[in-house]
């Protein structure tokens, strides 16, 4: 039977679905000592298709799912739709709009049909359609195996009930208060926004500027600095000259400032009026005073100033910034263009740098030499950057400050830096602004900018809500291990949360439905929503009040009269819960994962705390990172309609371990496919005439040679690894060892031995059975369908393979490597001299030589231990310099290996091993093959019989 995998594979997928194979309810294990296994993955945001990145995030958790259905575990594995905030919304004003980006990303990377775009215009016509066109029909083609009946969407009524339940318990327990708070502001849609809805910008972080109040007649002109103890050095500042400046009311004070600065202000809740707007060339050749040495500096032209950028006003210390140090300098060089802006160049000419601190290795004007020294002159020269960074590091951690610092004289800079500062706002010389580490844009194409808002916020920096969590990180099972650190590290540094916004999709904030809460806030719990989703429907959304999810989640005595409803469903919640494993992405640590610890450190007793997380990498598509808005992406229908689920599903695992980054290349995955085909092919030559037929598994009953024992024995190990790997979330490893690492001993096997002998096809097909149980949760549409029709069973409903310790045999395995080796050895002499082979002879090493060997075995791998304990023997004392060669050899040796291989290779009759080889080595070499101990007394034409050493014997070729 050819391999056809859309064939085989639409037949499962229409027979799970008639039989609803992945439903879990309580009490549904094969196990009657019942273990429960509850695992998650961030549910899809639907505002947009899903590619083959998604595929893979989905892919993983499924996988582990089945192998614990192997296991016996009862497996809840659920998915719903997060539809919460507005990039659904924005995405429909796109399209509405007709911006051809978006239309060609909907016709041309998600081939949405043109008379279908129309269905798109609402916001959950947009997610239904993504949701059962991509989503679901993707998820079931890949065979992924989930609980259908659980999903939702976060807008539903009764989930939004259940949302509203959890802020009133967070609000009644002082886990939210309100408050000014610097939130993302996008200035299209007006309203807050969060790192999911955006399009660019996702790491930008919040930076604290300085503003240096400079004063300009009756005006401040603030220039912001992250460098405040830098103000004793500044010499000029800079415009641009082409930007639009403006002349406002803030606070009741005058400003100059960039007129896109005004509405930052404005943003930061300032008040701010702009009273007139000019040109930055209208600024150039004034000078402004320093608020803390009294010096007035002039102000220059330069087109390197952002107007976008904090205050569109920058000050220059050309003493300790490499790039005002090449500005001044160019500047100086360029007279016309100075006297264009009216700018006397000889008031640029005695503007000379002014130093504020010493620094080891570093002369008086450190940037001077910092440029200089890295062979920079030009403000262009892109090395400039990392030049700067260098520079303000070094200053930072070893700066001491000049005496004109009064108090702070002779301090470092990291020690006295926000002491300066704040010191400098105490005396009105200083304000603060904040501004983002880079260019930040909303999905729906507006700026954002960072804006302090009232707003309700979520209280994440409250010791005791952090030291909680803390314990919840400290219990769990961090996977891979390193991440724990990185758990703890965001709960320290996380402060208040912004857990509104002023519209979208979601649900309302209970006590002010003015507002909506915002995506990262309503998706913490959710998981605990899977556990009832499907009875909760049974109950009227108006029923669904606070005692009710009060009973449902705390219990009886919670309320006073609790709903028996809800006390039904609380032993469902119990049942399933904690959830055992979370599958998330490696960047959601920094927010939706740790808020998903804090929140059920908050809300739910110890035992339904967080057991496990596994995190997972990032995909690449032919080496770029993919893309859904830039239509840089491979959709999992069209790979599957040309590889096969199960290639895709194997590519997808084998590529990497879940928490390492992957990269889909074409290429690559035709070449799983194309092994997929060939293991399908060799197990067509092992499949019963009828399918399920009778398959005596019992190894007693067969008539078994020693190499059959050597590859079950080889089979045992395969199951031990895979099943460790397993264990760790290694998805990799375990498929790599399943599928390819034992293929490896196959291949040799099949060279070994006559494959028409009964025993051989007993061993074959007994390996090929328990391959496919191991296989079964990587590749569950092959394996199911040829485990079927060789035992009568599918692979998934078979139980995980155990090792059986009856069929290990260490002593086999050994003999045979040793047999394996002498056939390599023989290779490379034929590959290098290019002999055909007449008569080959295989030479034992000497008695003498084995009991060096045990002697570097009694004393360890200790080539002076090893020497002396050799040496105490008379006979060996007499050979002299080649027991000393020879020790060295054999220590190496014993090195390499484990105990249990040594103690094997103490009992080994290594010459026995060779003679019981030969017609195989005769045949494999089409050669007579001989074998000799060196000491006897055989031909040795070749002198080659003293060149053996113990479990290498010495080959001559005629």
């Amino acid at each position: 039977m050819d391999y056809d995998p859309q064939d085989i594979e639409e037949r499962w997928r229409e027979r799970w679905a008639e039989t609803g194979q992945y439903e879990a309810d309580p009490g549904t294990s094969a196990s009657d000592d019942e273990d429960v296994t509850f695992i998650t993955v961030p549910y899809p945001y639907p505002s947009g298709g899903m590619h083959i990145g998604h595929a893979r995030t989905y892919t993983v958790p499924d996988v582990y799912a089945r192998y614990r259905r192997q296991r016996g575990d009862n497996v809840l594995f659920p998915i719903a739709w997060h539809v919460t905030g507005t990039p659904i919304i924005g995405a429909v004003e796109r399209l509405k709009k007709g911006e051809e980006e978006q239309l060609s990303v909907l016709r041309d990377t998600y081939e949405v049909p043109e008379e279908t775009l129309q269905d798109l215009e609402t916001p959950m016509g947009y997610a239904r359609y993504f949701i059962e066109e991509h989503y679901k029909r993707g998820m079931k083609s890949l065979g992924l195996s989930i609980d259908w009946r659980r999903e939702f969407t976060t807008n539903d009524d009764r989930y939004s009930k259940f949302i509203t339940w959890q802020y009133e318990t967070l609000r009644e327990r002082d886990r939210l208060e309100k408050g000014l708070h610097p939130v993302k502001y996008c200035t299209n849609e007006e309203q807050p926004v969060t790192t999911h809805d955006l399009l660019e910008g996702e790491e930008a972080e919040y930076q604290e500027y300085t503003l240096i109040r400079f004063g300009l007649d009756d005006a401040v002109v603030p220039m912001a600095t992250l460098r405040p103890e830098t103000v004793r050095g500044v010499t000029n500042a800079y415009v641009d000259p082409e930007g639009t400046y403006a002349r406002a009311t803030v606070d009741g004070e005058t400003w100059i400032v960039s007129e896109q600065a005004t509405e930052k202000l404005r943003l930061q809740a300032h008040d701010v009026t702009v009273e007139e707007t000019f040109v930055g060339a209208d600024l150039v050749g004034e000078s402004v005073t320093n608020p803390v040495t009294g010096d007035e500096v002039p102000i220059l032209p330069a087109t390197f100033v952002d107007p976008d950028n904090a205050t569109g006003v920058v000050m220059s210390v050309p003493a300790h910034s490499p790039d005002d140090y090449l500005a001044l300098q160019e500047a100086k060089a360029d007279d016309e263009r100075m006297e264009r802006y009216g700018v006397d160049p000889a008031v640029v000419d005695r503007i000379e740098p002014v130093p504020i601190l010493d620094i080891e290795d570093y002369g008086e004007v450190p940037a001077k030499d910092a440029v200089e020294r890295a062979g920079v002159t030009s403000s262009n020269d892109p090395e400039l950057e990392e030049v700067t960074k260098e520079l303000y590091n070094r200053e930072f951690h070893a700066g001491r400050l000049h005496d004109a610092y009064g108090e702070f004289a002779g301090e470092v800079i990291e020690d006295i830096r926000e002491a300066y500062r704040d010191q400098g706002v105490d005396a009105g010389h200083f304000g603060t602004m904040y501004e983002f580490s880079e260019e930040v844009v909303c999905r729906c194409g507006g700026d954002v900018e960072v804006a302090e808002q009232d707003t309700w916020f979520l209280r994440y920096n409250d010791e005791d809500w952090k030291e909680a969590t803390k314990r919840v990180v400290e219990n769990m099972e961090c996977i891979p291990e390193n991440t724990r650190d990185e758990y703890d590290h965001t709960i320290d540094w996380l402060n208040e949360w912004p857990c509104i916004r002023n519209y979208g999709l979601g649900t309302r904030l209970p006590w002010d439905d003015d507002f909506v809460i915002e995506p990262l806030s309503d998706s913490t719990i959710y998981m605990a929503y899977y556990t009832i989703a499907p009875r909760l429907r049974e109950i009227p959304v108006e029923d669904l009040d606070r005692d009710f999810f009060d009973a449902l989640f705390y219990g009886p005595g919670a309320v006073d009269d609790p709903d028996p409803r809800a006390l039904d469903l609380r032993e469902e919640w119990l049942y399933w819960y904690p959830v055992d494993y979370r599958f998330s992405a490696n960047d959601l640590i920094s927010n939706h994962l740790t808020f998903y610890l804090f929140h059920h450190a908050e809300l739910f007793d110890q035992p339904q705390w967080p057991a496990g997380i596994v995190i997972m990498g990032m995909g690449l598509l032919e080496g770029e990172k993919m893309s859904s808005s830039k239509g840089h992406v491979v959709l999992p229908g069209e790979a599957i309609e040309r590889y096969g689920a199960d290639t895709v599903r194997f590519f997808l695992l084998n590529s990497a371990e879940p928490w390492q980054d992957y990269d889909w290349r074409a290429g690559q995955v035709e070449s799983v496919r194309n092994q997929l085909e060939r293991f399908w092919n060799r197990a067509q030559e092992l499949l019963p005439d009828e399918p399920g037929s009778t398959f005596d598994d019992d190894p007693e009953s067969q008539d078994l040679e020693h190499v059959d024992r050597w590859l079950l024995s080889k089979l045992q190990g395969s199951i031990r690894e895979v099943t460790e790997a397993m264990e760790n979330s290694e998805t990799r490893g375990a498929s790599q060892t399943a599928f390819y690492g034992f293929e490896e001993a196959l291949r040799w096997y099949r060279r070994r031995t006559d494959r028409s002998r009964p025993g051989a096809q007993w061993t074959l097909r007994h390996a090929l059975e328990t391959r496919l149980r191991l296989l079964a949760p990587f590749v569950p549409f092959m394996t199911n369908e040829l485990h079927e029709t060789l035992t009568g069973t599918p692979a998934e409903d078979a139980p995980w393979p155990e090792a059986d310790p009856a069929l290990e045999r260490p002593a086999v395995e050994v003999q045979e490597r040793q047999i394996e080796r002498l056939t390599e050895d023989v290779n490379d002499i034929v590959d290098v001299t290019g002999t055909d082979p007449e008569t080959i002879r295989v030479y034992v090493a000497a008695d003498w030589k084995r009991q060096v060997f045990d002697a570097v075995v009694e004393a360890g791998p200790d080539v002076g231990a090893a020497m002396s304990e050799a040496m105490s023997d008379p006979d060996l004392r007499e050979r002299g310099e080649a027991v000393n060669d020879l020790v060295g050899d054999l220590v190496e040796l014993v090195r390499d290996l484990d105990d249990e291989t040594v103690d094997t290779l103490e009992e080994l009759d290594e010459l026995a091993v060779y003679e019981a080889a030969v017609p195989f080595l005769e045949r494999e070499f089409d050669a007579t093959v001989e074998v000799y101990a060196e000491d006897a007394d055989p031909p040795d034409p070749g002198d080659r019989a003293g060149n053996a050493v113990p479990f290498r014997p010495a080959i001559h070729i005629e």
